[in-house]
């Protein structure tokens, strides 16, 4: 920027040097506009037949966006679960409390459940079935 106030300006909004000494621009100096810029008419009709296809759209993407969430929360309840059974497998037979591998179990039965919900499209409880399988991991993991 050169400190100028029109120096970020686009060049076809420039004032012209004919313009700026306050000479009046007339109709023939003015671009003519080309009829591809001009905007069309449309008919109730077209807009009734964009509004639908939009809709349509817009409902194949809530679907698509719907079915990425059930496979989401069905593969981190499977994943979550698996790592649960893992650990307490481990600590069953290690020398860790008894509690220790309870919470875990406890913890990938509920992420488990998890899993079963998003695949039945309850994403919203799968979501916070899986954090509480989690946070009852958790709680394993302090015991130990």
């Amino acid at each position: 920027m050169s400190g100028r106030p029109d120096s970020d300006l686009t060049p076809d909004t420039q004032t012209s040097p004919d313009t700026a000494e306050g000479a009046p621009e007339t109709t023939e100096d003015a671009p003519e506009r080309a009829p591809e810029d001009a905007p069309e008419d449309l008919s109730e009709a077209d807009d009734q037949h964009d509004d639908e296809h939009d809709d349509e759209h817009y409902g194949d993407l809530l679907e698509e966006q719907a079915r990425r969430a059930r496979w989401a929360a069905v593969g981190t309840g499977i994943v979550l679960a698996l790592a649960g059974t893992a650990a307490a497998l481990l600590r069953v037979s290690g020398t860790a409390p008894a509690l220790v591998p309870v919470a875990y179990a406890c913890g990938a039965a509920v992420c488990a459940l998890a899993a079963v919900l998003g695949a039945r499209g309850r994403t919203r409880r799968a979501l916070w079935a899986a954090v509480a399988g989690v946070m009852i991991m958790a709680l394993g993991d302090q015991f130990d």
